[in-house]
C-alpha cells in the first residue's frame, strides 16, 4: 500500500475486483469440468492463478495490479469448481463430508504457510518477493496430470451413446430453482464475512491505534494469523466428521452463528493475550463450515451438471462478497475497524437463517 500509495478504499477495490473475478472464474471452469473433465479443469485453473500471482511482483502500477488481480481471481475461482466436484465424485456417499473436509483444510495449511513465507521473504526481498512465490503451485499440475485419472461418474457420462449433456440453465428448472437461489445466497454472506473479516485482519492487527488497528509489529501480527491458521485447520477437518455425523444443516448454522458471536467478542477486545488466545476459535468456526459446501452441492445437483452448479453457487457468492473489501475498508475509514468488521458477523447470521430454504443432503448416493 505505501509502495505503490495506495489507500484503504482503492485496497478495497484490489480485493473485490478479484473476487469479482474469480465468480466468473468459477462458473466458466465448471462448464469446462462438465463438458472436459474435472481434472483438465482444475490443472487450467491451477496455471492460471499461479502465474497471475506472480505477475503481480512485477506491477509497478495500481491498474497493472488490479489487471494481474483479476486474472489470477479467475484461476483461482475456477480451481474450487473443479476441486470439489472432483474430490465430490471420487469418495463414498458416507465419508464425502470428511473427504471435502481434508481437502479444504489445505487452505489453512496454505494460509499458514503464506503467512511464514511473508514472514520470511517480505524483510527481505520486499512485497515483490512474496507474490514471486505464488509460481510455486504451477509445478504441482505436473504431477496431476500424470496421477489424477477423472472420477468413474463422469467418465460413464461420457462414454454413453446419446447421454443426456446439461446446460447451465438446468440449474434453475423445475424444482432446482429455488435450491439454486437459496444455496447461493447462503453462500454470498458466508463469503462475504470471511473475505470481510479475513483479508482486512492483518491491516487491523498491524494498523498503530491512531488509525483504529491495534498496534502490533509485523513479526507479532504473522505470530497471531498463523495461530489463527492451526484454529481454521481443525475448523475444516471436524466440520466433514460433524457433517457426516449430525447433518449438514445442523452443522452450518451451529458453526455460522458461534462464527458470529466469536467475532464480536474478537474486535471489543485490545489485550495482545486475548486477541491472541481467541483469534483461533474465531478462525474454526468462521472458517470451518466451507468443508460442506462442496458436499451440499454435489448431494443437489446430478453429475451432467454438478461442476457446473458447484461453480455457479460457489462463485457468483463472490460477486456479493466481492463489496466486502471496499464496504469493509470504506467503514474502516469513516467509522472505525469496530463497526466495520461487526458487518460480517451480522453476514453469518444471514447465512445461517439461509437454511429455512435448504434441505439436509447428509447420505444421499450421487446420480
Amino acid at each position: 500500500m505505501s509502495d505503490l500509495g495506495i489507500d484503504k478504499g482503492t485496497a478495497g477495490i484490489l480485493g473485490s475486483v478479484m473476487l469479482l473475478a474469480s465468480a466468473a472464474g468459477g462458473m466458466i471452469f465448471g462448464i469446462i469440468a462438465d463438458r472436459y473433465g474435472r481434472t483438465r479443469a482444475l490443472i487450467g485453473s491451477v496455471l492460471i492463478y499461479s502465474v497471475f500471482t506472480a505477475a503481480c511482483g512485477f506491477a509497478t502500477t495500481v491498474a497493472q495490479l488490479a489487471a494481474f488481480r483479476i486474472l489470477l481471481g479467475i484461476g483461482m475461482g475456477g480451481e474450487w469448481a473443479s476441486g470439489a466436484t472432483l474430490v465430490s465424485e471420487t469418495w463414498p456417499d458416507d465419508h464425502r463430508g470428511k473427504a471435502l473436509g481434508f481437502m479444504q483444510s489445505a487452505w489453512a495449511i496454505g494460509y499458514g504457510a503464506a503467512a511464514l513465507v511473508t514472514w520470511f521473504v517480505l524483510p527481505r526481498w520486499g512485497w515483490r518477493g512474496v507474490f514471486f512465490v505464488g509460481i510455486l503451485p504451477a509445478f504441482f499440475t505436473l504431477w496431476v496430470r500424470r496421477n489424477v485419472t477423472e472420477p468413474a461418474l463422469w467418465r460413464a457420462l461420457r462414454d454413453t451413446p446419446n447421454a443426456r449433456r446439461g446446460r447451465f440453465t438446468d440449474i434453475f428448472k423445475g424444482g432446482l430453482l429455488r435450491l439454486t437461489v437459496a444455496v447461493t445466497l447462503m453462500n454470498a454472506c458466508t463469503m462475504f464475512a470471511w473475505w470481510g473479516f479475513n483479508l482486512w485482519l492483518p491491516g487491523y492487527l498491524s494498523l498503530p491505534s491512531s488509525a483504529g488497528g491495534v498496534g502490533l509489529s509485523t513479526t507479532q501480527m504473522t505470530a497471531f494469523i498463523f495461530a489463527m491458521q492451526i484454529g481454521m485447520w481443525f475448523g475444516y477437518v471436524t466440520f466433514g466428521f460433524v457433517s457426516d455425523a449430525i447433518g449438514r444443516r445442523r452443522a452450518y448454522v451451529f458453526y455460522t452463528v458461534t462464527a458470529a458471536v466469536l467475532i464480536l467478542i474478537y474486535i471489543s477486545l485490545r489485550a495482545p493475550i486475548g486477541l491472541l488466545l481467541l483469534g483461533p476459535f474465531v478462525a474454526f468456526f468462521a472458517t470451518g463450515y466451507f468443508s460442506g459446501f462442496g458436499a451440499v452441492t454435489a448431494e443437489i445437483y446430478p453429475t451432467d451438471i454438478r461442476a457446473t452448479a458447484q461453480g455457479f453457487t460457489y462463485n457468483i457468492g463472490r460477486i456479493a462478497s466481492a463489496a466486502a473489501p471496499f464496504s469493509v475498508g470504506s467503514l474502516a475509514q469513516t467509522h472505525g475497524f469496530g463497526v466495520a468488521l461487526s458487518t460480517t458477523s451480522v453476514a453469518f447470521l444471514l447465512a445461517a437463517a439461509m437454511w429455512f430454504w435448504i434441505p439436509e443432503t447428509k447420505g444421499r448416493k450421487l446420480t
